[in-house]
């Protein structure tokens, strides 16, 4: 088999101590924790608290635990109100107004007078959005508001509790972006007095403030006393009276936490625990039911082989990648059913429609453009490009991050039965990144995970006028572009009809391979209610009880 096994032993051993673990568990001990949430952040400690630089996972759940957004995207990706009511746009698609809440304060800080939190208003928002596109701060979500906000004035605070944002161009998604954490909502005077170290004394609107931060070991954030969100039973949310989160950097360790009831909840689970925990549809196996509660569900995340296909770039003149034909065959060639069940544990579903994900509007359920496992159509393609059975096609290297060798492996064995010689190569993430953004790697493994809930965000990939990232392909088509203009002043039902024709046109010219698309795994304890987070994986603890 194409897959890494541990050795029998290992594995009952690990298992018999799971189930050890399991039974530990002291229910004192669990009650002493009902009002306290436990996380872990693993593979990594937090960065920041500061949401100008919410770049990765981490910072983005803690982020929305301390900052409130305008809108929020829900588990079904409906965009909903937060900090503002509601919002419209004009007829041209440049003009934005959101009507905000008036009851909404800022958490309590000794920078306020009398040390208490004051009203969030219109000019607050306007100060945050300027702070992601000033340079001197150099927020990595500049990038938001780029290229796409007027130059003169982009935000204005109408009166306290309406905002303006004003265009260059018609941005229908612009709701949905404004949902990310990055667009958070703080308060100047905390900011401009903190500076750098804002991070280190984060304050915003969210359920949850900060109270303690030892970097690297332990994070703990209270209840936020004046949260303005009631539930529809008129509590005040959230109910758990603090989170507190560890920094154990193993998943493996991560998973045993979580066991001895250490850890409420686990994001992904360590690869020498799928076999023990998953069967190969992605089930939780028997002897777990009645111990820990599983759920799989849509991650708006396309795991893929990119090919460059910019045909001027000197290091694509041998490859076999540079003509179509060859890419759709090796398109064809992959099994992805069976790297779904024999690599992913069923954690994933084979990606046989476009580069738009499964959940994701605009996603085409029909599969009529994309690409199933047929070697005998492969072998035809390279026959009518020219190459029958390979004959005459050089070879070329995939680079790929350590922790998909085995997948990436199994793909050049299977390009080898068609013909197709292909070589792997193991790379650190961060030269492929920059290999990537630099044009230099010919055939590359990569993802791309949804930052908002609109297909936009994967169609931008293929844009020939933006850079690397997102279009790391070089892909260059004009038609696309033209439709991807068209659609963004469109209405959602149009919209989304352009976003299905402009994957389906990527589709045809195979500038990547659609490997799978991913699926949120997440293990929670039996005791624990009400946890939950939208396809970008982003969790929402507010409403979490614990029994």
């Amino acid at each position: 088999m194409y897959r890494l096994r541990l050795n029998y032993l290992h594995k009952l051993t690990l298992l018999t101590i799971c189930v050890l673990l399991l039974a530990a568990c002291n229910n004192d001990d669990k009650q002493n924790k009902k009002n306290v949430i436990y996380l872990n952040y693993s593979s990594g400690a937090l960065e920041s608290i500061d949401p100008a630089f919410a770049k990765n996972l981490y910072n983005m759940w803690t982020d929305h635990m301390v900052f409130n957004t305008l809108v929020e995207s829900n588990d079904a990706l409906e965009l909903v109100p937060s900090l503002a009511k509601r919002w419209k746009v004009s007829e041209d698609g440049i003009t934005y107004l959101f009507y905000l809440r008036d009851d909404v304060y800022f958490q309590d800080n000794a920078l306020f007078p009398g040390g208490k939190g004051r009203k969030m208003v219109a000019a607050d928002v306007v100060y945050s959005f300027n702070r992601l596109i000033d340079p001197t701060v150099a927020s990595s979500g500049g990038w938001i508001f780029n290229d796409r906000v007027a130059k003169d004035e982009p935000f204005k605070a109408i009166n306290d509790t309406t905002l303006q944002i004003k265009l260059i161009a018609p941005f229908r998604p612009l709701p949905e972006i404004l949902s990310m954490p990055y667009c958070s909502v703080v308060p100047r005077e905390v900011v401009e007095h903190y500076g750098k170290d804002f991070s280190r004394h984060p304050c915003g609107t969210g359920p949850y403030q900060f109270h303690y931060w030892d970097e690297g070991n332990v994070l703990i954030l209270h209840k936020n006393p004046n949260y303005w969100e009631i539930d529809e039973n008129g509590e005040r949310l959230p109910y758990t009276d603090a989170v507190q989160v560890g920094f154990a950097d193993s998943k493996a360790t991560e998973f045993f936490l979580f066991l001895q009831g250490k850890v409420d909840f686990v994001n992904g689970l360590d690869g020498s625990f799928k076999d023990l925990v998953l069967s190969k549809n992605g089930e939780l196996k028997k002897e777990y039911r009645d111990k820990i509660r599983f759920e799989k569900k849509t991650y708006l995340n396309t795991e893929y082989i990119g090919f460059l296909t910019d045909t001027n770039n000197a290091l694509i003149k041998n490859s076999p990648t540079r003509h179509v034909l060859v890419r759709q065959a090796i398109s064809y060639a992959i099994d992805r059913k069976r790297i779904s069940t024999y690599f992913k544990n069923g954690m994933g579903i084979p990606a046989s429609s476009g580069f738009i994900p499964m959940g994701m509007p605009g996603y085409d359920s029909t599969g009529s453009y994309g690409y199933h496992y047929d070697p005998a159509k492969a072998m035809e393609l390279l026959k009518q490009a020219g190459f029958p059975n390979g004959k005459g096609l050089g070879e070329f290297t995939i680079l790929t991050p350590d922790n998909w060798a085995d997948i990436v492996n199994f793909v050049a064995t299977q390009l080898q039965d068609i013909g197709i010689k292909a070589k792997v190569e193991i790379i650190q993430p961060n030269i492929l990144r920059q290999q990537m953004s630099r044009s230099q790697a010919v055939a590359f493994r990569a993802q791309w995970l949804a930052d908002y809930p609109d297909g936009e965000t994967f169609l931008a990939f293929f844009n020939s006028r933006f850079p690397a990232p997102p279009n790391y392909t070089r892909f260059n088509n004009a038609t696309f572009d033209k439709w991807y203009d068209e659609s963004m002043n469109a209405p959602d039902s149009l919209r989304r009809k352009l976003y299905q024709r402009m994957d389906s046109l990527v589709m045809s010219q195979a500038p990547l391979v659609p490997l799978f698309y991913d699926q949120r795994m997440h293990f929670t304890q039996l005791n624990v209610a009400g946890f939950e987070s939208n396809p970008m994986n982003l969790i929402d603890v507010k409403r979490v009880r614990k029994k």
